[in-house]
């Protein structure tokens, strides 16, 4: 979803909540389990399973998912399912890392472009307007290219090139409050600037920016997958959701479950991220 569709989602008429607080939504009870489920292995993934994740089993090269390796295991005898768990903690801690980094910085220059206004919003927004006429996916190669591959520097690539979205939507925001009735009251009772801005503009403009950034937790996952599977991520044999994905890409034909499982549990999770922003942005069910 890009920034311009979020920012028209947010301003349909739906239902009002209390009107659909009975309904069931078993669509968000899913997407939950599936995020708590995804943070379960990636903080304590020796409750899911046994196995080692970078030792495999001599004989147990790419066998097809039984009792003992419910998805298999790989070409190196290594139990599928330990290395998907496991690496559920290289892929959401990078992408935390990444939502962090965005929503931070990005959320800074729109507060500061939005509520200052004149020369300064005009220079910061024109500086937003660059880095959203660059696609994504180049502006981190970009990055990793000045700073080196790794975990940590694909992190800080896909939060540089979020930075953007979130300014550009903090700023329209913050713009929004400012001209509300109560904010100009509130500076006709001797309000200063930054007092205002602390205890009227951030509370009531940080909302959509929030929903946002849970929308861009999933967007980082699949970009840091995206990463990992060209070669620019997490270096082997830790395992890592985009890695596995590239290293089963050989034996499609002859072991396609080592591509299958891992792609369907990115999807599985970012599908989640999105479902709850939408909860979290007050989309409807």
């Amino acid at each position: 979803m890009s920034l311009v569709d979020y920012a028209t989602a947010r301003q349909r008429d739906a239902t009002p909540r209390t009107q659909r607080s009975w309904q069931i939504q078993p669509g968000l009870w899913l997407a939950w389990a599936v995020m708590l489920l995804a943070l379960l292995a990636a903080f304590a993934p020796g409750l899911l399973t046994h196995y080692s994740p970078t030792q495999g089993v001599p004989g147990a090269q790419r066998l097809a998912p039984q009792a003992a390796y419910w998805l298999g295991t790989d070409q190196l005898g290594r139990d599928l399912f330990t290395r998907i768990v496991y690496g559920a903690s290289q892929s959401l801690s990078a992408a935390f890392a990444a939502v962090a980094m965005g929503l931070i910085g990005g959320t800074t220059l729109g507060v500061l472009a939005g509520a200052v206004g004149g020369h300064t919003e005009n220079t910061l927004m024109r500086l937003v307007d660059v880095l959203l006429s660059i696609p994504s996916l180049l502006l981190s190669l970009s990055v990793l290219n000045l700073l080196g591959f790794g975990t940590v520097h694909a992190a800080l690539a896909v939060g540089i090139a979020s930075i953007a979205s979130f300014a550009r939507l903090a700023r329209g925001e913050v713009v929004r409050v400012r001209r509300s009735e109560y904010v100009e009251a509130a500076y006709g009772s001797g309000g200063s600037f930054w007092q205002v801005l602390w205890r009227h503009i951030l509370p009531n403009s940080l909302t959509a920016v929030i929903a946002f950034a849970a929308l861009q937790f999933g967007q980082a996952i699949l970009a840091l997958s995206t990463l990992s599977f060209l070669g620019y991520g997490t270096p082997p044999p830790t395992p890592e959701w985009g890695l596995l994905i590239a290293e089963g890409r050989n034996y499609l034909a002859t072991a396609w479950w080592l591509t299958t499982f891992p792609g369907i549990v990115v999807v599985a999770v970012v599908l989640a991220a999105n479902r709850i922003s939408q909860q979290i942005g007050g989309g409807g069910a």
